[in-house]
This record gives structure tokens, sequence and C-alpha cells, in this order.
């Protein structure tokens, strides 16, 4: 679909109205700078940024007032490993997936696989001319496919950093020698990289060379002797944590999804996942057909792939214990990663692996926050941070299921009422029902 045209299409259905001004009164602030709460608050907005904070803050007249008497305010969430759909997907199912992210609390994405025409996208929502979370984008891939040598590795750096990219993603298949040269002339040119450890690189030599994301815990466990939890090389564990946290890289670890492609093989408890309702008919179709396939394939072995899984939450453990850098993510919409939900699966599994409510949540804000900071200024319920909130009915720092029990989102100072989000859900389970 041509880029103008699309964004034409979605703006047939225009985004929220922001309002000059926004306060929420009465309400206990999860400002996410320490493991606090802070009572009795005015949390000030005017258009995409928090102004005041405080319990003796003056409302303007004319501001939209929204009473937190009993509720919480807390960041917006970010998704560190999302899927933004390609320009030719219809109009309409970019600008579900889109929403779906944001009636979760996500109010950032970071898209880690790009397509010519989506930055005209990411634009026209950071503008504020679509609802849409705050968008950063990786560029197209660098794999065995789209590099076949290091003089193309550094020219292909070169162009996405004239095109606009906000980073670069690394997928298997290159060889030493093109990520090297990718590696090196992305630190010449000031953009970052991340996802996946090529074969022929080695977790080590990644983190030597600069790379910093981690996606899906790659080259973790490969890093162990043993892929036995109980026989993990507790020496290889410390040593590769420790050289994760002072090469300043962070890991996005995905757990859930590992976990559903290979933990299990009951097909009926992942079609049971409500969520799925949200979910296009082919794309459920695919998932369903992807799994038979998986489970059918003789080298699929359940209890080897569980004791990955008991591995990957040891490596997530040690790297929390460390205070290594760990961003939240999904790589939704992935097999049975339904945006904007998935986010909720993986963080009760990072509770499982040890992490407490506030370090759970600190991946998803301020951490994420602090990985962009010199994009811009978020992550915290601050004065001068961008106006990304949920407004919760629970104390999140002690249950994280209440992130899920909402009265609204914010998302750069456009104010989405849980019961607007709702009646939009429903709309969309509705249209895939037909």
């Amino acid at each position: 679909m041509n880029t103008l045209f699309l964004l034409a299409a979605l703006a047939l259905s225009p985004a929220a109205a922001p309002e000059d001004v926004t306060a929420f009164v009465n309400v206990t602030v999860v400002p996410m700078d320490a493991e606090r709460l802070v009572p009795g608050q005015t949390v000030l907005i005017e258009g995409d940024r928090i102004v005041a904070v405080g319990s003796d803050v003056q409302v303007p007249e004319g501001a939209l007032v929204i009473d937190g008497s009993g509720q919480y305010l807390m960041p917006g969430l970010a998704e560190m490993h999302g899927h933004i759909p390609p320009p030719n997907q219809p109009a309409e199912e970019i600008e579900k997936t889109l929403f779906l992210y944001m009636a979760n609390g996500i109010t950032t994405v970071r898209g880690m696989l790009g397509y010519p025409g989506q930055l005209d996208l990411k634009a026209a929502a950071n503008a504020g001319e679509i609802d849409a979370p705050t968008l950063y984008l990786a560029g197209p891939s660098f794999n065995g496919g789209s590099v076949n040598s290091p003089a193309q590795a550094a020219d292909k750096v070169r162009r996405q950093v004239e095109e606009g990219w906000d980073l670069l993603k690394i997928h298997p298949g290159l060889s030493k020698a093109e990520f090297d040269s990718m590696a090196v002339t992305a630190r010449r040119s000031g953009i970052d990289f991340g996802g996946h450890v090529p074969a022929d690189v080695g977790l080590v030599h990644a983190l030597e060379m600069g790379q910093l994301t981690f996606d899906h815990l790659d080259g973790y466990v490969e890093y162990l002797s043993s892929i036995d939890a109980d026989a993990v090389d507790t020496g290889a564990l410390a040593d590769i944590v420790a050289r994760t946290k002072a090469m300043g890289a962070w890991v996005v670890p995905t757990m859930v999804l590992w976990e559903t492609l290979y933990g299990t093989n009951d097909l009926d408890d992942l079609n049971a996942f409500p969520e799925l309702q949200y979910a296009h008919p082919s794309a459920r179709a695919s998932w369903e057909n992807a799994f038979r396939q998986r489970v059918a394939n003789p080298q699929f072995d359940l209890q080897q792939s569980r004791k990955v899984i008991d591995a990957r939450m040891q490596v997530l453990a040690a790297l929390n214990e460390a205070d290594a850098g760990i961003l939240m993510g999904t790589d939704a919409p992935q097999q049975y990663s339904v945006p904007g939900f998935s986010l909720h699966r993986e963080m009760a599994r990072m509770e499982d692996a040890g992490m407490s409510p506030y370090e759970v949540l600190r991946s998803g804000t301020v951490a994420v926050g602090t990985y962009f900071e010199a994009w811009d200024t978020f992550g915290q319920v601050a004065a001068g941070h961008r106006a990304d909130l949920i407004l919760v009915r629970g104390n999140p720092l002690e249950d994280l299921a209440h992130v899920a029990d909402r009265g609204g989102v914010m998302v750069r100072g456009r104010w989405y009422a849980e019961e607007t989000i709702q009646e939009r859900l429903a709309s969309i389970a509705a249209s895939y029902r037909q």
C-alpha cells in the first residue's frame, strides 16, 4: 500500500484530541524513581508533558479533572521487543494492532523489524496524528540473506542511518567479519544495534563489539556448559552476568514466547487464552498450524525444552540479582502473543524468576527511560516527563495483576478512559467474529 494512502486511511479514524490541561487529583502516585508510593497527589499535564506533581498543585480553570481517589497513577509501560505491521497491511489492521498495545497500558513500543515506508507511520504516530504508542523503530534486518560481505554490512548501516531508523536489528546468519564491519560502522555512525547473536559471532564477542540489547536471552543458555537446570555452570553464569553488566548491555528476555513455542504440547491450553478474540482469524490459524508442525517434529523434546526454560529462569534471576539491565518485551504479535496482552503474561513469568513487582515494573518504565534517554524523558511520574500514564485501581507494587485493572491510559497527554478502551476492544473482537 502506498504510504501516503495508508496514512490517509488511518486518518479516517482520527486520534483522540489532546486536552490542553489535564489534572489527576487525589491520586496515589507510583513514581518509579524508587519503590515507593506517594498518596494524596495532584498530577498536572499540559500538552504531552507532566508539568507538576504534588499535594498542593493548583488546577487551572477549564482543565480536564480526573478523580484518582482510591487509585494509583503509574508510568506507562513499554514493549521493548514488539513488531509493527508493515505498511502493506490493511490500514484497519495496523490501527487495531497499535490500539491493542495502548489498551493494555503500553505507551512505548520498540519495533524490532523495519519495513520500507514504516518511518512515515512512526512520524504520524509520534506527532499524535493517529492513535498509537510512541514508536522507536529498528530498520530492516541484518542477516545471512540481506548481508553478503563486510562492505555490504557497512553500506547497509550507513543507509539506515541516512533513512532515519532508530537502531539496527541483528538476526542470525552474519559471519564474524560481517558482524564486526556492521558494529564498527554503527559505532562510528552513532547508532545502536541489538537483537540476536549470530552463531559465528558468539555472545562474548557481541558484547565486546558493543551490541546493546540481547533479545530472547539469545546466546546466554548456549554460553553455559549445560542446559540441564540441575547442572548449570554457576561459574560461567556469574561470568557472563558480570560481562553483561560491565559492558552496559541490556537483555530483553521474552520468557513467555520461548515457553509458548517450546515449553508445551497442550494446544487446548494455548487456544484458551481469552485475548485470542483480538487476533485476526488468519493469524490464529497460522499459529495453530505452526504449533502442530512443531510438536509433530521428531526432534521436538518437551522434557529437554523444559530444562532450557529452567536454565533461562536461572539466567534471568542472576541478571536481576546483579542489577544488570533488563527490559520488558514479548515479541508480539508472535505466536499466541497478542499485542499488549502478552506483556501481562510476561510480567508474571518475570516475577516467577524472582523479580519483585517493582523490579518487573522498572524493566518496563524507568529502565526504558534510561535506555532511550538520548531521545526523550519518560518512564517516571515526574515533572518534565512525557505524559504516558496508567491509572490503576490497586497497588501494582503489591500485585502485578492490578496493572490490568485500569481506570484508563494516557498516551502523550491524551486520555483514554477505560470505558472507551473496552468499547473499542469489543468492536475489534466483534470484527473478527464476522
